[in-house]
């Protein structure tokens, strides 16, 4: 059994005439309120009330913006205008003041400051050196260094890379 499955689902039907439901309904809602407007209002104020009126009922009825109808372009427009605004980003930095303070620097004493570090972070420091000589030297592993006999094997002297054993023996 064969089953006819509707095509162009998005195309409205026109029903009167040309005109779709939804066009005829703008027409008609333009034309009867700008014939209430003609009868209530003296002529040379409904005159430009009803030419607004008529225009916009024709463009909601026939004018598409960006290929949708005119009357979503309305809607998003009105909630632009009424919603507020989120803004994810803003630039504005805010001032702060600086209050002077008169502080003795090293220099004015001639005392040179050496920061505390804590035996932990000596010690994350000591392992953080050792990684990268061992990288820098080609051990991957402690397999590798325990093959080399625990020494790191020369580096080469035109390497732009020197370690603090570098450093050390040049001083010798």
């Amino acid at each position: 059994m064969q089953f006819q499955i509707p095509q162009f689902i998005e195309v409205e039907d026109k029903i009167f005439g040309p005109l779709t439901f939804r066009q005829f309904v703008y027409i008609v809602g333009g034309l009867g309120s700008s014939y209430l407007l003609y009868r209530v209002l003296p002529l040379f104020i409904a005159l430009p009330i009803i030419a607004a009126l008529l225009g916009l009922s024709a463009a909601l009825a026939f004018f598409k913006y960006n290929g949708r109808p005119f009357i979503l372009a309305l809607e998003h427009g009105f909630t632009f205008f009424i919603h507020p605004r989120l803004y994810l980003w803003n630039n504005e930095r805010k001032r702060q003041t600086v209050t002077a303070k008169q502080t003795d620097t090293p220099s004015e004493k001639g005392e040179v400051y050496v920061p505390k570090l804590s035996e932990s972070k000596l010690h994350e420091l000591a392992w953080s050196l050792d990684i990268k000589e061992r990288i820098a030297a080609g051990i991957g592993s402690d397999e590798d260094l325990e093959q080399t006999g625990g020494v790191m094997p020369p580096r080469d002297a035109m390497s732009p890379v020197m370690t603090m054993q570098d450093v050390a023996r040049r001083r010798e």
